[in-house]
């Protein structure tokens, strides 16, 4: 297959190339060249913007386009109106965070997404979710049956610039006493990058369409199991110490992104159990989250990780609210 990537070498987009490239696929790079130039020399590179810098696509033609990188409904209209006689099928990486609604399990590809509040083009902000449920509709009304729409919850592994994950490993290698919210049986959902590669490859080698919820594991997973398989992998000495979620909240912990996979509000009671049915159906599969977690570690001991992601507590603060909670339950795993 032709295969046409919009960005391309950073995160998820860097997997999808590789697995594009191992499978024998023609691909070709459409990105500014700022990130990680050097990638993909076997690969066709066209230089360009995504908003307004699309010269370098006015000519070509591709059996699937695979866009990791759109945020903004103006913007990916560009590229898909540009490209849509040119190209068989369109698969754009949306995010779970569309749905309106979050508050009770079970949140299936059916349910309602969120709206614009006010107009924005912010995608950093609260307005994420509702401008990626935007983007869809722009794909969808442009390609028809020839879109397809995935939805990831939060894609973990090697090559995460956020550290939204990796945080956990990295911490709990370290050892001693590591601080973790209650309740410790919260449902926890993460992909592995690579596997999603894979399908979103397969997808369009199989020319599948529709919107799935790129969600996992398959078993149920919990914050304890994410730490204790942590604990197992690591060969580490940590020591959880479990404090409640309100009074971590009373303390300005901020959720999710201070103490990644955690969030307090009743609001997201079901975020972490989005349903998965759908995605499996159409051949998701994902690897042991030990393995995940070990090549997390290689990734970051090889010194290739972001040395300061934005996410994480820093060593200072976390010790700073461990003294605070000395007498909070401590649990060894």
């Amino acid at each position: 297959m032709r295969i046409l990537v919009l960005g391309g070498t950073q995160f998820l987009g860097r997997h999808v190339v590789e697995v594009a490239l191992g499978r024998g696929h023609e691909v070709t790079l459409f990105n500014r060249g700022r990130t990680a130039p050097e990638l993909f020399p076997e690969a066709e590179r066209l230089r360009g913007d995504r908003d307004g810098g699309l010269d370098a696509l006015a000519d070509g033609e591709w059996d699937a386009v695979l866009d990791t990188s759109g945020f903004v409904p103006r913007v990916v209209r560009q590229s898909a109106e540009l490209l849509q006689a040119r190209v068989d099928r369109y698969l754009f990486v949306s995010s779970v965070s569309v749905y309106a609604d979050f508050s009770r399990p079970g949140v299936d590809e059916d349910a309602a997404v969120a709206r614009l509040e006010h107009e924005t083009e912010d995608y950093r902000s609260r307005a994420y979710g509702a401008l990626k449920a935007l983007c869809e509709e722009v794909v969808r009304e442009t390609y028809g049956d020839r879109a397809t729409i995935v939805r990831p919850g939060l894609i973990v592994g090697p090559w995460d610039p956020t550290g939204r994950f990796t945080y956990w490993p990295s911490r709990i290698a370290a050892g001693g006493a590591v601080l973790a919210p209650e309740p410790r049986d919260a449902p926890v959902q993460v992909i592995d990058a690579r596997d999603l590669a894979e399908w979103c490859v397969h997808l369009v080698e199989a020319d599948v369409d529709g919107t799935f919820n790129a969600v996992g594991p398959e078993a149920p997973l919990t914050m304890t199991l994410v730490l204790a398989e942590c604990i197992r992998v690591a060969r580490s000495d940590a020591r959880i110490v479990w404090v409640a979620a309100d009074r971590l909240v009373e303390q300005g912990v901020q959720e999710w992104m201070e103490l990644p996979l955690w969030i307090a509000s009743p609001e997201y009671a079901g975020h972490s159990l989005v349903d998965n049915a759908r995605a499996r159906a159409a051949g998701l599969r994902f690897r042991p989250l030990g393995r995940t977690i070990a090549d997390t570690l290689a990734w970051v001991e090889n010194g290739a990780a972001p040395p300061d992601p934005p996410a994480g507590l820093s060593r200072e603060r976390e010790q700073e609210l461990l003294e605070l909670f000395e007498h909070g339950v401590e649990d060894r795993r």
